[in-house]
């Protein structure tokens, strides 16, 4: 009759023994020379291999797994997304700079791309004021979680690099509210910044995963002034809008004169390269409790208010 088998073997099998030397002198040699061979790794555990072209499957594969259990883990379903440039700073460092330029300057008075860089340092200044708008609407939002329960909550969730995105992780900290920061490996050294909760501190390897996971869990897409990439996401983000491979999200542009003369949604619909309907799909809002409101609105307006969502406090 059989019986349960053991938990263990009392007798091992063969292949748990390596070649004796009495047989082989120079067998011992051999199987260390094997179990150092790199096709002797298992795969999971070859950072080689998993480098290599050819593996750029499994590495997307992971970059997404990775951060989607992690995420869900920590009960982040609702994410509030804040893009930006990463050289709009705080003032006080804004205005450090200046200061350090305009000696600069006065001590080379012909030198033109000086004179120039110190326009451009007087620009970043005055944009120095959507620091503090990126980082009260990070305490807004956090102060609206604690409100919530853990698996409802909205999350700030950035790029997790220096600018605003720093700022909006900052106002998140400020109130003890988690955040998530999804930094990005660049061929130059990217640190991120020193307010994102560090259990939701993920750096990814490719700007696609990146992209996936910010729209993901988003429940509004807040756009600060910024670049190429800022642009990149924005723009990216009203494509699957409109063309419903997404639902459609809150998209608030923060600065409206910054962001008519970037481009002119109405000179697209005259030309008939967008649709009127198309203009809907975001609007322009300045000030953390304005860009809140509307985001609560346009939820309330669709029928999906999320638990996350709370009125802030007055």
């Amino acid at each position: 009759m059989a019986t349960t088998a053991r938990s263990e073997r009392t007798q091992p099998l063969p292949g748990t023994r390596p070649k004796s030397a009495l047989d082989d002198p120079g067998a011992s040699a051999a199987i260390a020379r094997l179990l150092t061979a790199e096709s002797y790794r298992e795969a999971d555990q070859d950072l080689a291999f998993l480098q290599e072209d050819q593996s750029r499957g499994l590495r997307l594969q992971l970059e997404y797994l990775k951060v989607e259990m992690l995420l869900e883990r920590h009960e982040i379903n609702h994410t509030i997304v804040v893009f930006g440039s990463t050289r709009i700073v705080e003032p006080h460092a804004a205005r450090r700079e200046l200061e350090t330029l305009r000696a600069r300057s006065a001590a080379a008075p012909g030198d033109l791309e000086m004179a120039r860089r110190l326009d451009v340092q007087r620009r970043l200044l005055a944009n120095s004021r959507f620091y503090d708008i990126a980082r009260e609407f990070g305490r807004v939002v956090g102060r609206a979680g604690a409100r919530a329960a853990p698996a409802d909550r909205a999350v700030i969730m950035t790029g997790g690099g220096p600018g605003i995105m720093e700022a909006a992780n900052r106002g998140a900290s400020d109130v003890g509210a988690a955040s998530v920061g999804l930094n990005i490996t660049l061929p130059t050294e990217q640190f991120p910044n020193p307010y994102v909760t560090p259990e939701l501190c993920f750096r990814l390897r490719y700007f696609a995963l990146r992209k996936l996971h910010f729209v993901l869990r988003a429940r509004a897409l807040v756009v600060f002034p910024g670049g190429f990439g800022t642009m990149d996401e924005l723009f990216e983000v009203l494509e699957l809008s409109q063309t419903r491979k997404t639902s459609p999200v809150p998209v608030v542009l923060v600065g409206e004169s910054y962001w008519r003369r970037v481009f002119d949604p109405d000179f697209l619909v005259a030309e008939g390269m967008i649709d009127d309907e198309d203009r809907e799909l975001f609007w322009f809002a300045d000030g953390a409790d304005a860009i809140w409101r509307s985001i609560l609105l346009w939820h309330e307006a669709r029928g999906t208010p999320f638990v996350a969502c709370p009125e802030p406090a007055s």
